[in-house]
């Protein structure tokens, strides 16, 4: 609402307010004249209409003075009113019982917010330390499964290695499910741990590749990375989730073809700095065009994921929060049948 709204807002608001007031003066003068005209008191009438003129100007000098109080008051709720966060402290002092008690009644509304926000605070709280701690206790029984999976593999020789494949992918996607966990607890702490310097993205991809080839290996599925040079400010470790989301998905809804990971530069911006892009290209099912504008939305699964049953939504609503915090970018493009590319944006200050 811009200044000329709120004025005449104020004005309008101001005459309904004082509209009782300005009839009962008008009554009151008119009850006056009249009084006089009835008996024929021209010499009274004549000093009647003189004192009507001095009350007049009186009356509205009082109007003058008083709008502008009541301007002065009605700016400073409106401002408060834009304000962000507490506001209840910059309401204008009251000049009556009915305001100091509005006042109070906000106050008091203000207080009730406040204890209702630090509990929900503490809930989140509570509620982000158990899944650390949670996601940091399942590590132990993990290890120990695959340590006695290992141990199993090396007595029973004659074990199915499809089925010991199996087992391992299974244990690792245990692993993986842990760790979203954790990092999706993490992710709205004011303790995220983000530690930004200068990485090369190409030696982060390598990590997660390496980690991510548990499930490559019996896939069937080609592979190609080709070299690139891309040198960012950003954080190792989310990053490198962001990564591994981005395979898991191309893995799983790729059966047939291949994964390619590539770089590539746009063209500098004066203002932003150089622009590099590193694209996540598969041949799976690909996406629905209807899902595109949802895909980062919190818990939506789509299509795709009602079809696989096991979906969370939760993967790429992580990797756009994470990217938005790094302040680096990331689009999906696909078509149905064809396949996806997730690109991943980097600003390279010059």
């Amino acid at each position: 609402m811009n200044k000329k709204e709120i004025s005449r807002q104020i004005g309008w608001s101001y005459l309904k307010d004082r509209f009782k007031i300005i009839c009962f003066y008008g009554v009151i003068v008119a009850v006056f004249l009249g009084i006089a005209a009835l008996y024929d008191y021209r010499q009274v009438l004549r000093n009647m209409f003189y004192a009507v003129e001095v009350c007049l100007f009186f009356g509205l000098l009082f109007v003058l003075m008083d709008y502008r109080n009541y301007r002065a008051r009605c700016i400073t709720l409106f401002q408060a009113l834009n304000k962000e966060g507490e506001r209840v402290s910059d309401l204008p002092e009251a000049r009556s019982l009915q305001e100091m008690l509005y006042g109070q009644l906000l106050m008091e509304e203000e207080q009730e917010k406040r204890k209702l926000l630090t509990l929900y605070d503490e809930k989140q709280k509570d509620m982000a330390d158990y899944y650390t701690m949670w996601a940091h206790q399942i590590k132990t029984p993990i290890a120990a499964l695959r340590l006695l999976l290992q141990n199993k593999e090396g007595m029973e020789n004659g074990q199915d290695e499809a089925e010991r494949q199996r087992e391992s992918e299974e244990l690792f996607k245990i692993e993986q499910y842990t760790q979203m966990a954790l990092y999706f607890a993490r992710l709205d702490s004011p303790s995220s741990d983000f530690m930004f310097k200068e990485y090369d993205v190409f030696e982060i991809v390598k990590q997660a590749v390496r980690k991510y080839s548990v499930l490559f290996l019996h896939s069937g599925l080609s592979f190609r990375m080709d070299e690139f040079e891309i040198n960012v400010v950003t954080d190792e470790k989310w990053l490198c989730f962001v990564v591994e989301q981005v395979f898991s998905n191309a893995l799983k809804y790729t059966h047939q073809g291949g994964i390619a990971i590539y770089g590539s530069d746009a063209e500098g911006n004066p203002e932003k700095g150089k622009v590099s892009y590193l694209t996540i290209e598969d041949t799976g099912i690909g996406i629905r065009e209807s899902d595109l504008p949802r895909i980062f939305e919190r818990g939506f699964t789509g299509y795709n994921g009602r079809m696989d049953k096991k979906a969370t939504g939760l993967g790429l609503y992580l990797c756009s929060q994470i990217m938005k915090r790094m302040q680096h970018t990331i689009q999906v493009k696909s078509e149905p049948g064809t396949g996806t590319k997730v690109i991943l944006g980097f600003v390279q200050e010059e």
